[in-house]
């Protein structure tokens, strides 16, 4: 049971993990622990690292108990601040966290992968710490709401000009063929798949810069991609109804998702 007095019920305090799980194995797991417990740091979550470290084992136990080892699947984790009454001041010391874990099947629409998908663009209007992995995410929601709502997959977030990421992923910009995103700060999550794209960039000579572009920038793109957790890498084939570029998926996001899922769908 999860009380209705949690406080990630009552003020979305706490943080999440979304992990890729293939035949049983986590996907990077490692990073994804470390990201967490950087989020519980900066929200002062007492759950030591050695315990967020344990929660794999907790993962492959469910995948094995539900029968989703032999596939693909998503694992969800959240830890809160724990239940307490309603009080804007943290509550007294020794409230355990509260720790969720869930595993569901994933279907990867590999095809929307190959042809690519539509995006827009939208104000980023979410709080100051996206490096930080928080329970609330409203800004996301109502902006994949105006996506979904305009017949796109994803959108993509502009912040005074600038692009920052997507709703729930990362933005690349293919701009005088060298490949460009936003740095790492306050202003993104530090993507563990971007990780691994830009190290699969390097690996092939692709040049890339972690650089930010501004909304004119992306608007005159060669190719626009994304990547994600259960995203991989993505082609935006139409950016607010218009194409971009030729309107089909470009050869550097065709060869970034060969090369991720290299790395996804490598032998154990």
């Amino acid at each position: 049971m999860v009380s209705v007095d949690d406080r990630g019920f009552t003020f979305g305090d706490g943080v999440y993990e979304g992990v890729r799980a293939i035949r049983g194995r986590l996907f990077h797991w490692p990073a994804h622990a470390d990201r967490l417990v950087n989020g519980l740091r900066g929200l002062r979550i007492d759950l030591a690292a050695d315990q967020v470290g344990a929660l794999d084992a907790v993962a492959e136990r469910l995948l094995r108990d539900n029968g989703l080892d032999d596939g693909e699947a998503f694992i969800y984790i959240a830890v809160t601040r724990g239940a307490a009454p309603r009080n804007h001041v943290f509550p007294a010391a020794g409230t355990p966290p509260t720790v969720y874990v869930s595993a569901t099947r994933l279907v990867v629409p590999r095809e929307q992968r190959q042809r690519g998908v539509a995006a827009i663009t939208h104000e980023d209007l979410r709080w100051a710490r996206c490096d930080w992995k928080t329970l609330n995410v409203l800004g996301s929601v109502l902006a994949r709401q105006a996506a979904a709502e305009a017949g796109a997959t994803e959108a993509i977030l502009v912040r005074d000009g600038v692009v920052t990421e997507g709703a729930a992923t990362t933005v690349f910009a293919v701009l005088d063929g060298v490949v460009r995103t936003h740095p790492p700060g306050h202003r993104i999550l530090p993507g563990v798949t971007r990780d691994v794209v830009i190290a699969c960039a390097h690996e092939r000579g692709i040049a890339l810069r972690e650089e930010a572009f501004s909304e004119a920038e992306l608007r005159v793109a060669d190719e626009i991609f994304l990547c994600g957790t259960t995203t991989d890498v993505t082609p935006i084939v139409t950016l607010d109804g218009r194409p971009v570029a030729g309107g089909t998926p470009g050869p550097i996001a065709t060869q970034l998702r060969l090369a991720l899922d290299e790395r996804l769908y490598a032998p154990r």
